[in-house]
């Protein structure tokens, strides 16, 4: 199989009764893709910023759909967008008891399993470590260095400029693995027991630097209740196909 990478020779390109069956995507921009009198049997998206754009299908923007039947699977994900201390504080409550769920149905020998390029269970509560570590201590408590050992960093950070140093190369145990996640599921439901609207509105910098966009207090819970979500359902997807 051919594989395309950091290439841009598409954009704008026409496809006509060509095959793509069977292709895969990952991380590629296919925004404000056209596409007519297609197949699309069996055809599966995953986008994390779906929320935040459009997708029609046949005329209909199916994006409220979809938001609608995620928020009846995942009980307490709308709360992912509360603008009230009160809200997130509900919000982080829910995650976090879908969570232990999830990790307490896991089998052991699932625990390191993954689906061809995604995380495995314990990479993943890494990754959320790294989330909390990034949104938290760097967004919101400004600290220098905020970033824990076993944090799972994302795919391309390197090329970004990243310090991979921070982070260790052997694989930490999975009691490890649920010890740190503890302590930073912790730091977070500390930090929201006292949070104050006032408190929520304070401007901040964008802890991944890049772009005009200084998010508040607020908006930086509110990435780390998107990230909680979007990777439960990413694993549990997961979990799912490993079980069958």
């Amino acid at each position: 199989m051919t594989t395309y990478s950091d290439t841009k020779e598409f954009e704008g390109a026409s496809f006509v009764k060509a095959s793509l069956k069977g292709a895969t995507l990952r991380f590629s921009d296919v925004s404000g893709v056209t596409m007519r009198s297609v197949d699309v049997g069996g055809l599966d998206i995953d986008s994390h910023d779906l929320a935040f754009g459009t997708l029609f299908v046949n005329g209909v923007d199916v994006v409220p759909l979809v938001e609608a039947e995620l928020n009846r699977q995942f009980p307490g994900r709308e709360l992912q967008s509360a603008q009230t201390p009160e809200g997130l504080r509900e919000g982080w409550v829910a995650v976090q008891a879908a969570w232990a769920t999830t990790v307490v149905d896991t089998p052991p020998e699932l625990v390191d399993a993954h689906v061809e390029d995604e995380w495995s269970l314990a990479e993943t509560l890494r990754h959320l470590v790294l989330a909390t570590n990034a949104w938290l201590g760097g967004g919101i408590q400004r600290l220098e260095q905020p970033f824990h050992e076993i944090g799972q960093i994302f795919t391309g950070a390197g090329e970004m400029g990243f310090d991979l140093s921070i982070f260790r190369t052997d694989t930490p145990s999975y009691d490890e693995v649920l010890a740190v996640r503890a302590e930073h599921q912790q730091l977070v439901t500390d930090f929201l027991a006292t949070a104050t609207p006032e408190l929520l509105a304070e401007e901040r910098v964008n802890p991944w630097g890049g772009g005009d966009w200084h998010p508040s207090v607020g908006d930086c819970i509110r990435v780390i209740l998107e990230e909680e979500w979007a990777h439960l359902r990413y694993i549990r997807r997961d979990l799912a196909l490993l079980r069958a």
